[in-house]
């Protein structure tokens, strides 16, 4: 089979193009032909060898961990050959996702809805997982909440705001103002020009804060939230003196991260399947173009999600 691949860590022009023979599956898992892969910043992170370098065991590695595909082999009672599945495998383990062929755990994994096409369900893996697990699990997001999304144009940002508005929220995202009818389509309530204005200035008395973006952000959305409130960084860390701020205010804050679940991908399935929300694919690279795929993502100027096309 085709797949990309590094040899060590570091630029962008360590991924490769090699033939590899295809994965065997062990018990409860499932093979899957391959039609559709999603690029997230953790895989350019973990090619630099940060984000979940550490815990790759075997090289030659292959990156990538959102596919959507056919089910071709099965040794789960879960899924048939012939099913179409989608899923974030084995994060954030090895998901091996950049190939034509990907072994999967039956459990990481969700029938596909008919309603929705390979690369919109790829799309909707990690960064929907990842939405959707900080909205309802680590902050229940409820009717009546304020929200504030950083990035609401971006690949979690964008899922972020429709769940929100599904849970009853008054959403408030920020994006470029090139983004604000993107993001105002989405359902968000109000738009912030991130570039044009401090948010601090736009928004205040905040139940929730979702900060995609770095730990500077973080700081300063201690105080457009209440007392009581909530601020959930994913992409950065929480050190101990923002800890410090956040309690002396009577903010919690912490660092999440996003975990495998077929049970969650089964609840992205539903919400798929009824429009509830929708992908928003913004490019479509083929597997040996992977390069452009993580140049074009590293530009920070995506909006919506990667594709990536075996």
């Amino acid at each position: 089979m085709k797949a990309i691949i590094i040899n060590e860590f570091g630029p962008i022009q360590n991924l490769q193009l090699a033939d590899l023979p295809i994965p065997t599956i062990n018990d409860n898992e499932v093979l899957i032909k391959v039609s559709a892969i999603s690029v997230n910043p953790v895989d350019l992170k973990t090619r630099e060898g940060k984000g979940t370098a550490g815990n790759i065991k075997e090289w030659p590695v292959i990156l990538g961990w959102d596919v959507s595909g056919e089910v071709v082999e099965s040794s789960s009672s879960q899924f048939k050959k012939g099913d179409e599945v989608f899923g974030m495998v084995n994060f954030p383990g090895h998901g091996k996702a950049y190939a034509d062929y990907v072994a999967a755990k039956a459990d990481h994994l969700a029938l596909k809805p008919a309603n929705i096409s390979h690369d919109e369900a790829a799309a909707a893996c990690l960064a929907a997982l990842t939405a959707w697990q900080n909205v309802t699990e680590h902050y229940k997001v409820k009717e009546g909440d304020k929200v504030l999304i950083h990035a609401g144009s971006g690949g979690v940002g964008h899922y972020a705001i429709q769940m929100a508005k599904y849970l009853g929220a008054y959403v408030v995202a920020t994006s470029s103002a090139e983004n604000k009818r993107f993001v105002i389509g989405l359902g968000a309530d109000e738009h912030i020009d991130y570039k044009a204005v401090l948010f601090e200035d736009e928004v205040s008395d905040v139940d929730f804060v979702l900060n995609t973006q770095s730990a500077e952000i973080a700081e300063r959305s201690l105080t457009v939230v209440k007392q009581g409130g909530t601020i959930i960084s994913i992409a950065s860390a929480v050190n101990d003196e923002l800890k410090e701020k956040a309690k002396a205010k009577g903010i919690k804050i912490s660092q999440t991260m996003v975990k495998s679940s077929g049970k969650d991908m089964k609840q992205l399935a539903d919400l798929l399947d009824k429009g509830i929300i929708r992908s928003q694919v913004a490019e479509l690279f083929a597997l040996e173009d992977m390069q452009k795929a993580h140049a074009s993502l590293a530009t920070g100027r995506t909006v919506g999600k990667i594709v990536v096309k075996p």
